[in-house]
C-alpha cells in the first residue's frame, strides 16, 4: 500500500530489510547511503543495541525517474535481527511496501535464517497483511566466504519457491546491493495503479494476490521439520 502525494507528485514506498542478525542488513543500507548523492538521502537514523543497529532513512533514487509522472521516493529500514528485539521489528513492519530477505549464506545461519522467516511470516500477518502478496526480494549474502552454501543447496535448505526474485551479494563490498534495491522496488511498482487515480495518502495494491505462491507456507514447513 504505497503513500501518493499529489501535491508533490510523488509516490513513497517503504522497504523493510529483514533476516538473522548479523547478516548484513545494517551493512547494505549503508552501502545504499554511502553511494548516494547527499541531496538525495535524508538524515540516517540508527537504534543501536549492543550488537546491532537499526537504521532508518529516506532515498530519492534519481536513477529510477518517474512512474506516470510521479517521482518514487523510498523509506529503507533494517530491522533488529535478535530474537528478544521482536517488538522493535514489529514495529518497524508497519506500513510496509517490500521486503528484502537478507539470508547468510553460511551453513551455520540455516537456523537462523528459517527462524528470521517464521517470524517475519508471524510479524506480517499480525499487521493483517497476506504474507504471501507483500512484495519480496530473497537476497543471498556472504557470496563471497568460504563457507558459504552452494546456491541451490541453499535455496533447497530455505525452501525458496521458484520464481521468487533472488540477487546473490557480498554486501559488505557492495556486490548485489544495487541490484537487490532495484528489484524490491520494481515488484512494489508491479502491484500499483496509475498513481494520478489514486486516493492520497496509502493506497491499496492493485494486484494483491499477484504473487501468492505458498512461500510462506513452505517457510514455515521447512522450519518445522528444520528443528524436528
Amino acid at each position: 500500500m504505497p503513500s501518493v502525494d499529489h501535491i508533490n507528485k510523488e509516490v513513497l514506498f517503504k522497504i523493510v530489510y529483514y533476516g538473522p542478525g548479523l547478516g548484513g542488513k545494517t551493512t547494505n543500507l549503508e552501502q545504499i547511503y554511502a553511494q548516494a548523492a547527499p541531496e538525495q538521502c535524508g538524515t540516517m537514523l540508527a537504534l543501536c543495541s549492543d550488537s546491532e543497529r537499526t537504521l532508518f532513512f529516506d532515498l530519492l533514487p534519481i536513477g529510477l525517474g518517474c512512474y506516470r509522472g510521479y517521482t518514487i521516493r523510498l523509506h529503507l529500514c533494517t530491522v533488529p535481527g535478535q530474537v528478544f528485539q521482536d517488538q522493535i521489528r514489529k514495529l518497524v513492519l508497519t506500513g510496509v511496501d517490500g521486503v528484502v530477505f537478507v539470508a547468510d549464506s553460511q551453513e551455520a545461519m540455516i537456523d537462523s535464517n528459517l527462524l528470521s522467516l517464521e517470524n517475519l511470516y508471524e510479524n506480517l500477518s499480525a499487521h493483517g497483511l497476506d504474507p504471501e502478496c507483500v512484495p519480496l526480494v530473497f537476497q543471498y549474502n556472504k557470496r563471497d566466504l568460504d563457507t558459504a552454501l552452494p546456491l541451490p543447496v541453499l535455496r533447497r535448505l530455505l525452501e525458496v519457491v521458484p520464481g521468487t526474485p533472488e540477487v546473490e551479494a557480498a554486501a559488505h563490498e557492495g556486490i548485489g546491493v544495487a541490484e537487490t534495491l532495484k528489484t524490491i522496488v520494481r515488484e512494489c511498482m508491479s502491484t500499483m495503479r496509475d498513481p494520478a487515480r489514486c486516493a492520497a495518502g496509502r493506497s491499496p495494491a492493485i494486484l494483491p494476490k499477484r504473487r501468492t505462491s505458498g512461500f510462506m507456507r513452505a517457510v514455515a514447513e521447512a522450519s518445522s521439520a528444520h528443528s524436528a
